[in-house]
């Protein structure tokens, strides 16, 4: 590709240099490094703060688009609750399990799905700030709809457009925060975007425990007019935010991306490195009249090996984060707590509020030690933990039913939590982060598309397959996660790339490579002069 040779030849500062030999006696010391000798250059260099006037305007930017994954991580946890409440089961003749249980949660994904069409052509033509903007507006329709549903086709109709509106927004929000954020700090910032899916989740979860003894049907009429806190907040400040420069720069307003770039990322020197190398890999990277200037063009998601990998691990990401059993915990939390015995609702929502607490904590401390794990050691790690989580809890579920022992029901409600733990530190940062990682700026809008069609894909099978097998085989179910979660680190082990300690642009050398996996966890050796300068690297055997 054209572009990685011009990028070779606009760094050629740091060119491939005989290293042995080189002693501190001389001036230099080697040193060994992941990731991209560039950014760590410029890190180097510039060594930004993160507590500047400008980052932190940077970090309210992001904490609005943050609220497009809280927004469906309230609905992820509202549900659950819902299922569990007389009034709202007596309302819909609704029960915790069954196939109607799994319409009630299935027609959100279901709205979701019905987003593809529209997502990607939206975000790549009119900004990722409308994308934003378009899809929390859908949201407040689908919550009056919801919200004022008296009946079954009603509320449907209402759960159908909460899908499609937050599909829209949650495919736009992390684009927007993984392409302002500061090239040092990407990592952390898009990991901690997904995380606050369970701010939403505890806000729901708290507001249904607050209102478990209202009479009648405000029990879970208020929670579904909640909705509309995050949704109208997007609406309001979505348009005072600055737009993705990426964005800007690919509709030919190189100048304003510029700007943006010199404000944020430079503090306003117009020779600071990171513009300096951000500008130089957007020219590279970033095609005038690319597929995401036509509306109609997926082409670009397929049309060349490098592409197909990437779109295959956005795929693998996406249906890997799905079935690991979260699914199971998330939307049907009061079926699994029937089968440990646990079935007064009071204590269900006690659980669930508990559950989502420990879940956050879990999510970000996960996301501060995102960059001091890689991408692989997190997801890998949260597969094998998952497993051994769901084989306790099967073991515990299992010896309650079969013999009684209630000391073994508690001990599967312990790991309950630990597997929320476990899954939300290792798993949760990943699932808006890799995505939009891996996919080039020409794939993102309509990448970002086919990602909310994958997730709702693979909802659909935690949606109506799990809550009919925990009717039908109960506690059996557990196995399943137990033997899959083992295939899904063996599949991460395999095809994963790492894009830990990259700018986004430079992972185009690494899928341009004869085995993509293998090049990104390649280690090179860096030579640094006495003023903390790379001078040199050398690349060593892949791992």
């Amino acid at each position: 590709m054209d572009s990685i040779e011009e990028k070779k030849t606009a760094v050629a500062h740091l060119q491939e240099v005989p290293l042995e030999g080189s002693q501190d006696g001389e001036g230099l010391r080697v040193e060994v490094v992941k990731g991209s000798e560039a950014l760590a250059a410029a890190i180097r260099k510039e060594n930004p703060s993160p507590w500047t006037r400008n980052l932190f305007k940077l970090y309210a930017f992001c904490l609005v688009a943050f609220l497009c994954s809280t927004m469906n991580g309230f609905d992820g946890s509202l549900l659950n609750g819902l299922l569990a409440l007389d009034s709202f089961q007596t309302r819909f003749k609704v029960g915790t399990t069954g196939s109607k249980a799994g319409l009630f949660s299935g027609m959100y994904t279901i709205g979701g799905a019905a987003a593809l069409p529209f997502q990607g052509p939206l975000t790549d033509t009119w900004g990722r700030r409308a994308g934003m903007f378009i899809g929390c507006a859908i949201v407040v329709v689908g919550t009056v709809l919801s919200a004022t549903a008296n009946r079954e086709a009603a509320f449907l109709a209402g759960r159908f457009f909460l899908g499609l509106g937050v599909s829209i927004a949650s495919g736009a929000a992390p684009a927007y925060v993984v392409e302002i954020a500061h090239p040092a700090y990407r990592g952390k910032l898009t990991g901690l975007y997904n995380c606050t899916w369970w701010i939403g989740a505890i806000t729901a979860a708290g507001c249904l425990r607050g209102t478990l003894n209202y009479p009648g049907d405000k029990n879970w009429i208020i929670p579904m007019w909640m909705q509309l806190l995050t949704s109208g907040v997007v609406c309001i400040f979505a348009f005072f935010l600055p737009e993705s420069p990426r964005w800007l720069f690919s509709h030919g307003h190189k100048e304003k991306a510029r700007e943006v770039i010199i404000k944020y990322h430079g503090e306003g020197n117009p020779d600071n490195e990171f513009v300096t190398l951000q500008m130089r890999e957007f020219e590279a990277e970033i095609m005038l009249d690319g597929s995401d200037k036509r509306w109609w063009d997926y082409s670009t998601l397929f049309n060349s090996k490098p592409y197909r990998w990437r779109v295959g691990n956005l795929i693998m990401m996406d249906f890997l984060g799905q079935w690991a059993g979260n699914g199971v915990v998330s939307y049907y939390l009061p079926a699994m707590l029937e089968t440990m015995g646990v079935t007064d609702t009071t204590k269900i929502l006690n659980i669930n509020l508990g559950n989502a607490l420990v879940s956050a904590g879990g999510a970000y401390i996960g996301a501060a030690f995102v960059g001091r794990l890689s991408r692989r050691q997190m997801l890998i790690g949260g597969m094998l933990f998952s497993s051994a989580a769901f084989a306790v809890i099967a073991t515990g579920t299992g010896v309650y039913a079969i013999k009684g022992v209630v000391s073994a029901a508690t001990a599967g409600i312990a790991f309950i939590f630990i597997f929320g733990f476990v899954y939300s530190f290792n798993i949760t940062p990943l699932q808006a982060l890799y995505p939009v990682e891996v996919l080039a700026y020409e794939q993102r809008g309509k990448g970002m598309a086919l990602h909310s069609l994958c997730i709702n894909l693979a909802l659909l099978l935690n949606n109506f397959a799990w809550p009919v097998a925990m009717a039908k085989i109960g506690w059996y179910t557990y196995l399943i996660f137990v033997g899959w979660d083992l295939v899904q680190a063996g599949i991460a082990y395999v095809f994963m790339v790492e894009t830990n300690k990259r700018t986004l642009e430079e992972l185009s050398e690494i899928y341009a490579a004869p085995n993509p996996r293998k090049a990104s966890t390649q280690k090179k050796k860096v030579l640094v002069d006495n003023s903390n300068h790379i001078v040199g690297v050398k690349t060593e055997t892949g791992v």
